[in-house]
Formats: C-alpha cells, sequence, structure tokens
C-alpha cells in the first residue's frame, strides 16, 4: 500500500466527516469518529471493489 492509498483514504474521511456536518450541524465527537472510520474504510473498499470489476491487479496471459 503507498502513499497515495492513505491519502485517499483520509480524504474520504474528510469528506465523510465534512458531509454529516452539513446533516447535523452539531454532532457528537463519537458520531463524527464514526463518520471518519466510515469514511477510511469506505474509501479502502470502493477502491477494492473498483480494481475488481475494471480487472486491475490481475495478471494478464499474453
Amino acid at each position: 500500500m503507498g502513499l497515495m492509498d492513505e491519502v485517499e483514504k483520509v480524504a474520504g474521511a474528510v469528506v465523510a466527516v465534512e458531509g454529516l456536518k452539513k446533516v447535523d450541524s452539531d454532532p457528537s465527537i463519537l458520531t463524527e469518529a464514526a463518520a471518519a472510520v466510515a469514511g477510511f474504510e469506505g474509501t479502502g473498499a470502493l477502491k477494492d471493489f473498483i480494481n475488481k470489476e475494471t480487472g486491475e491487479g490481475e495478471q494478464k496471459e499474453g
């Protein structure tokens, strides 16, 4: 896992927290933490899913 992967995950966490603040004007610290974790993990899961669907990372015969 490279630096860009970690940056993407952190960006996902920030976006999730900012999205939460748009919905709830005064979220608790636990709610913000849950959103950050969900954004961090969700970004990684989404990237893995996209790579699996597009076939990246698989060895192609040729």
